[in-house]
């Protein structure tokens, strides 16, 4: 059995426009990188990160990756396993994209490769929430899930946790902008309102069913209409620049629709085929750069592996 691992675990868009904190997918690129060692060492220590400009901490218990490790050691009950890690940040931070979820994917997925894969994949799941916990205060699924399951997912019920994967149409792309700005994830939770009202309830509602519906037929016009937020877009839009000329460039130039990533400040799209997805990220851009804000511009089928183990 190896001693030492490198695995890659992809981004991921929470919310997926109508879906707030139940919808997620995940994207081929950018992603999380970890090389994960066994050590005579009692406990998980991180030599170094890079990528992230000296921001996070190298301590385990206060990094996403270091703590969903230690929480799956617990639970499996090898505490005096130990681990030397070295993470490198392939995404920005702040940016709407999972980056925590995809660094503490990576790191219980490594961990349990190296001890012989004592847990399922999917009973994974919990440990990495562990991680999005100490990144933001919340252990929610939207982003791990996707990052650690690959594919579409929807997280029917936190307690109990259940979590399903849909299918989706192969045709559909997914394009991302992430503009050089920063939204904090806890800022942008912050700020939205604790209630609301039955009519955008209802509205919202029917586009989420219409959106499962959508790519289950798959329906391409109703996966458009169906793309639509009522209630969390309005008010964390205020804090992206140019979102709503971002948004129309997407739309005009044939995207299905538009919305934000996660938290933000990235957005994403969705498009019918890899050429209209192309062509909605340099429209997207376009409208960033029109008021001086550089930006990355990813675009990708929905990533249906998950973690994967490099070379």
């Amino acid at each position: 059995m190896t001693n030492s691992i490198k695995v890659f675990a992809p981004a991921t868009v929470a919310n997926v426009a109508c879906g707030f904190d139940i919808f997620g997918f995940a994207v081929d690129n950018p992603g999380d990188e970890i090389i994960l060692r066994k050590s005579d060492t009692k406990g998980v220590k991180i030599l170094k990160i890079e990528g992230d400009e000296g921001r996070l901490p190298l301590a385990a218990e206060k990094n996403t990756a270091g703590i969903a490790i230690i929480k799956f050691l617990e639970a499996i009950g090898e505490t005096g396993q130990g681990f030397e890690m070295e993470l490198k940040k392939l995404m920005p931070l702040g940016s709407g994209l999972g980056s925590s979820a995809a660094s503490a994917v990576a790191g219980v997925f490594a961990a349990n490769e190296l001890l012989g894969k004592p847990l399922s994949q999917k009973d994974l799941l919990p440990f990495a929430m562990e991680g999005e916990f100490i990144a933001c205060g919340s252990a929610h699924a939207d982003n791990v899930g996707p990052s650690l399951m690959g594919g579409f997912v929807v997280i029917r019920s936190y307690d109990p946790l259940d979590i399903i994967q849909l299918r989706t149409p192969k045709e559909l792309y997914a394009t991302i902008v992430h503009p050089h700005i920063e939204v904090n994830t806890k800022d942008a939770r912050n700020i939205l309102k604790r209630e609301i009202s039955l009519k955008n309830t209802i509205t919202q509602m029917g586009n989420v069913a219409g959106l499962v519906a959508g790519f289950m037929l798959p329906d391409y016009d109703l996966i458009s209409r169906s793309l639509v937020d009522v209630i969390i877009e309005p008010i964390r839009s205020i804090l992206i620049p140019q979102f709503d000329d971002v948004k129309n460039a997407a739309l005009e130039n044939g995207a299905l629709g538009c919305s934000i990533s996660g938290s933000g400040p990235s957005m994403f799209a969705l498009s019918k085929d890899l050429f209209t997805a192309n062509r909605v990220g340099k429209a997207m851009q376009d409208g960033f750069a029109k008021v001086g804000i550089g930006s990355e511009c990813y675009v990708s089928g929905i990533n249906q592996a998950g973690p994967v183990v490099l070379g």
